[in-house]
């Protein structure tokens, strides 16, 4: 009976999961083709292949370079793209995509299986986020159009991990040349991709050109013409060009006062919609190996001396929601009822005071240091200054020459506290796990384990949630281990970063909604 109840709810499963190409499209004759969008994005990626790079900043171009397997609706829904249809094994030790025939690179080359093995073998093996495709054994090619994953355990992220932003397909044809796949000069330069769109000109700190791919795949899309994203690192700059008309659409805004701004405006809207997969995160981390802030009563008291309430509504302005775990608060996985750690300065002091922490003649009891790494992460950095001062700490608030000089300076576990802002990455398996597991304090690696955190415990509980396959188990493991976590105190979580589509609604139509909004592809997109 149970087998037999198994099978009847894959079957449902994928009957919801295995639509007709183009659900995501708005209604016939709502749209118009033609037109160049002019978007706006805050810094210049690194390269435009996603498969070997994480970040926004790549994903946003890769996305229309690069098309996926799967895409996910805004309700977490797998949708057909470039496998037309999928299944999945009855141990959960497979999974089968039938390519859609006919689909070709930009260079007219057939998109095949044989690149689908390819891509996720590369991924695999140079993707920051690798892990992700960890359980993948191998990829079978029985034929052009069929790719068989084979698992080494159950992958409940398997199908996200296959979506926009993580599972780019690239040309074996290209890549295959033996050259390293992060440092490819055909990264940047004529890329040869798979998605709605091709690249035209990539000028770092200027712009990023993109034209309609004739030969998409998916008949009559994308609708728009071009895609021209100006790099625009200055936030005043990207509200004024938004305001005059100059950018139709804006990207991951996070400046309250523009946010805040922009509702003002009467041609704009700004919405948080599409952000629910990345997920993003402010917290401040501390170093669980470096004293004092390896001792958990430190970390207890510094917690209990944080106004989280203040960080949202005075440095925030509103514009962000709280955050009491290191998942965020729009996923079926979070676990509010955690030690919250709310403003209690008395309790701090006790703490400190019970641990023999005591203050010197000037109520100093010990000095620490607090990183940051980029502008918008200032204010919280300073704030932290007079507020541990309140419980004896001497804060030293230290500035990186940008993000480079501090991701190493945090990899390198050269700190005592940072803030630092982390994406979920849509499933835990793919952003979560990383923050937390023994294995994963990988020195070098910004965003690994870089807290040097370790509980045996909860690596079990995250290994065993990471396999399973039913959805409420996953959420009763998850919320075990979000509670253990928050009583350690590896990092005090504060807000959610509030990213903000920003975008003029007298010009754009079908903005970008679904769970990796801009990282997805535009090929819906259309201009009024």
């Amino acid at each position: 009976m149970e087998k037999l109840m198994n099978k009847l709810f894959k079957s449902l499963i994928l009957s919801i999961f295995i639509i007709l190409p183009g659900v995501l499209s708005v209604q016939a004759g709502s749209h118009k083709k033609g037109g160049t969008l002019i978007m706006s994005v805050g810094a210049t990626p690194r390269h435009l292949n996603p498969a070997v790079q994480s970040g926004i900043d790549t994903g946003a171009p890769g996305a229309q370079l690069f098309a996926t397997p799967l895409r996910f609706d805004e309700n977490w829904n797998p949708q057909p793209y470039l496998a037309e249809s999928w299944s999945i094994s009855d141990d959960g030790l497979s999974v089968t995509l039938n390519l859609v025939k006919g689909a070709t690179f930009h260079d007219g080359k057939p998109i095949t299986s044989k690149d689908v093995a390819f891509s996720i073998k590369t991924i695999k093996a140079h993707h920051p986020f690798k892990t992700m495709f960890g359980a993948v054994k191998r990829v079978d090619t029985p034929d052009t159009h069929t790719a068989v994953i084979r698992l080494s355990k159950p992958h409940p992220a398997l199908l996200l991990a296959l979506s926009s932003q993580l599972g780019a397909v690239i040309p074996e044809h290209i890549y295959g040349d033996g050259q390293d796949p992060k440092t490819h000069p055909r990264n940047s330069e004529n890329v040869v991709g798979s998605g709605p769109f091709k690249l035209v000109e990539f000028v770092r700190d200027q712009h990023i050109i993109l034209e309609r791919n004739e030969n998409f795949f998916l008949e009559g899309k994308p609708y728009l013409d071009k895609i021209v994203m100006r790099i625009i690192k200055d936030p005043s700059a990207r509200s004024l060009g938004r305001e005059n008309g100059e950018i139709h659409l804006s990207a991951f805004e996070s400046t309250p006062q523009d946010i805040l701004h922009s509702k003002g405006i009467a041609h704009l809207t700004a919405t948080d919609k599409g952000y629910a997969a990345i997920g993003p995160i402010t917290w401040l981390a501390f170093n669980t190996k470096s004293k004092p802030t390896s001792d958990l009563r430190v970390r207890q008291a510094i917690a209990y001396a944080v106004d989280r309430n203040f960080l949202i509504n005075a440095v925030m302005r509103g514009t962000s929601k709280p955050a009491y775990t290191g998942i965020h608060p729009d996923s079926i996985f979070h676990e509010p009822n955690v030690e919250r750690y709310d403003l209690d300065i008395n309790k701090a002091n006790q703490i400190l005071d019970d641990a023999g922490y005591s203050k010197n003649s000037d109520g100093i009891r010990f000095p620490l240091n607090i990183d940051y790494g980029w502008p918008s992460a200032k204010p919280m950095a300073e704030y932290m200054k007079p507020q541990l001062k309140k419980i004896g700490i001497d804060v030293t608030v230290r500035t990186s020459a940008g993000f480079p000089a501090w991701a190493k300076t945090v990899s390198n576990w050269e700190f005592d506290m940072t803030v630092d802002v982390v994406f979920n990455w849509g499933d835990p398996v793919i952003g979560v796990h990383r923050t937390y597991l023994c294995e994963n304090a990988k020195k070098g690696v910004i965003w690994s384990n870089t807290q040097q955190y370790c509980n045996p415990e909860v690596d079990q509980i995250l290994e065993k949630a990471g396999q399973e396959n039913d959805r409420n188990q996953r959420i009763a493991f998850y919320s075990k281990a979000q509670k253990l976590i928050s009583k350690d105190v590896p990092i005090y979580f504060t807000d959610t970063v509030p990213y903000h589509t920003i975008y003029n609604h007298k010009k754009v139509g079908n903005p970008p909604s679904t769970i990796w909004g801009t990282c997805s592809p535009l090929d819906e997109v259309f201009l009024k």
